[in-house]
């Protein structure tokens, strides 16, 4: 069988590629490929958007000369037409996830808004219910400042930012944490809490409300996109024949 692939000194058969890329479980990433490729297959473009495809691609890898761009098709072992082709996948990509989610994204971010938007809150963790409560109480009386008790008694992390989190999306913390913020009013002081292993005193300090803007309108259809991706790889019938396999493997 003729070699299709030589890596230094080793060079590898079509018979030997297939099992090197499930031992690498890089089947999957193909499989996610194919999928994009047969889903994308009947998108059109025209050949303006082809050249602004290629300046976007040359843009992003910061191909920023033809001499750059030839050492980048040497070191990624490709011809001019197989990076033409590249780009071309990436525009006709990005014009399907517009197609299939661009439109009704104002109503997908605001179900998702609340845990998009972002806040700027105090913590001080401790293990001790006693502690925690005696400090709730110095703070709700005026009588130490949340960053000087945070400073002293906090166990976390926090310890060393005096307390202050943030800003963190809503999503990235813990559920009855994220809760608590959402129901919460600037500067409103919470009692103490249990959360998993600790008890918590939190004061929000500020919230930052999500906007549908550029980066997050790319965002979000990325991440339906993705949603999608990951339901039509799972439901694809793909396996390996391992009885294939395993007489490839010890060829």
């Amino acid at each position: 069988m003729s070699p299709v692939l030589q890596v230094g000194d080793r060079i590898l058969t079509a018979t030997e590629v297939l099992p090197l890329l499930a031992e690498y479980q890089l089947l999957p990433q193909l499989v996610k490929e194919i999928v994009i490729n047969q889903a994308i297959a009947e998108i059109e473009f025209t050949s303006e958007e082809t050249k602004l495809a290629c300046q976007q691609f040359a843009q992003q890898n910061k191909l920023t000369s033809d001499a750059m761009l030839q050492l980048w098709l040497q070191q990624n072992n490709m011809s001019v037409k197989q990076f033409e082709a590249l780009a071309v996948r990436q525009l006709k990509l990005e014009k399907f996830k517009q197609i299939n989610w661009g439109k009704d994204l104002d109503t997908y971010f605001i179900q998702r808004k609340p845990l998009l938007d972002r806040v700027v809150y105090s913590l001080i963790r401790t293990t001790d219910l006693g502690i925690a409560q005696e400090l709730y109480f110095r703070i709700k009386e005026g009588e130490q400042s949340f960053t000087q008790l945070a400073r002293e008694y906090a166990q976390g992390p926090e310890k060393e930012t005096d307390g202050l989190i943030g800003p963190v999306e809503l999503q990235t913390l813990h559920p009855v944490l994220a809760k608590l913020l959402l129901a919460s009013q600037p500067q409103q002081l919470l009692p103490p809490t249990q959360v998993g292993d600790w008890i918590i005193i939190i004061r929000l300090e500020k919230l930052l409300t999500a906007k549908l803007e550029p980066s997050m309108r790319q965002r979000l259809i990325n991440e339906r996109f993705n949603q999608w991706l990951q339901m039509q790889v799972s439901e694809q019938n793909w396996q390996i024949n391992q009885s294939e396999l395993a007489a490839t493997t010890h060829h």
